[in-house]
């Protein structure tokens, strides 16, 4: 009984030596993959308020009544000078000595526009820019000059001023920065917005047409050979005069410049802007420039 007891004893303790061990219970961690999804295209506030607001429509419809009121004015009471700065230095015209060419009793009378976001909205180009998340591309913006009749549209307001101001004799011209390699893609984005046939180097003029580049006081000379031009109008400084252009003038210099006796008089007297939140030279500006220190304002703390 003893020997038996003894067998089994080392029996048992070999099953317990060779039987297999059960694998100890590990954690499981469950990941969940999310998948990056890029935010849907907004447009800016400066897009929303220009293109799509009552607000902005009601502005412009404003800006062309006085436009077109200012020209039939003119037009009834012909002026003996124009409203294009005279080039008094070989860099052009300045505050302090600021003139404007004599007009010819002969000339025919004349009024000139800029194009993009003065008489029409880009709306298909700007459209593609931001559903694309692209700023700014040249090479399309080339395209869009060649391609893009029918997809932009008339500014409100500008239909019926220039139906007014044709009314009154005085020729429409447009001096557009679009580029000159474009010229017939730029008629038709106008004569398809339904503001008429413009004639290159006569009717339309575009960058390349005088030197200068983007400048535009070349072809307001151009311009000035043959008409007597009684308004200026455009979103931009430099749709009025070149001496807006200097990029060395901080954005309180250009500011502080329109504001020179020979200029503030000009403002809505055969000088107009348009607004245009959307690009440009006037979207520029430190906190300090914008909001002088003179004008710092905090609430003021509770009483401990």
């Amino acid at each position: 009984m003893k020997h038996h007891i003894l067998l089994s004893t080392v029996a048992l303790l070999a099953a317990c030596q060779t039987a297999p061990v059960a694998p100890a219970p590990t954690e499981t961690t469950t990941v969940e993959v999310i998948e990056s999804v890029a935010p849907p295209a907004a447009p800016t506030q400066g897009q929303q308020w220009l293109y799509g607001s009552a607000e902005a429509r009601i502005a412009l419809k404003q800006d062309w009544n006085a436009i077109a009121a200012y020209v039939e004015a003119k037009a009834a009471n012909r002026p003996n000078t124009s409203v294009v700065l005279a080039p008094v230095t070989e860099d052009g015209a300045t505050a302090e000595t600021a003139d404007f060419l004599a007009c010819d009793a002969d000339q025919p009378l004349a009024a000139v526009f800029d194009a993009d976001e003065t008489l029409i909205w880009n709306l298909g180009s700007m459209g593609y820019f931001t559903r694309s998340g692209v700023g700014f591309d040249p090479a399309i913006w080339d395209q869009w000059e060649k391609t893009g009749a029918g997809k932009a549209v008339a500014i409100p307001g500008v239909k019926d001023a220039f139906k007014r101001i044709r009314n009154a004799g005085v020729e429409i011209i447009v001096n557009t920065n679009r580029s000159n390699t474009n010229v017939q893609g730029s008629a038709d984005t106008l004569k398809a917005a339904g503001l008429g046939e413009f004639a290159h180097g006569q009717t339309l003029y575009l960058r390349g047409d005088a030197p200068g580049g983007s400048g535009k006081d070349g072809r307001r000379y151009m311009i000035s050979d043959t008409y007597c031009v009684i308004a200026l109008a455009g979103d931009q400084l430099g749709d009025i005069a070149d001496i807006f252009n200097d990029e060395a003038l901080t954005p309180p210099e250009r500011k502080a410049l329109t504001a020179a006796p020979a200029f503030d008089q000009m403002w809505g007297n055969g000088w107009f802007i348009l607004p245009n939140p959307v690009y440009g030279p006037s979207l520029a500006g430190t906190m300090d420039e914008v909001f002088p220190e003179s004008t710092d304002w905090a609430p003021p703390k509770a009483e401990e």
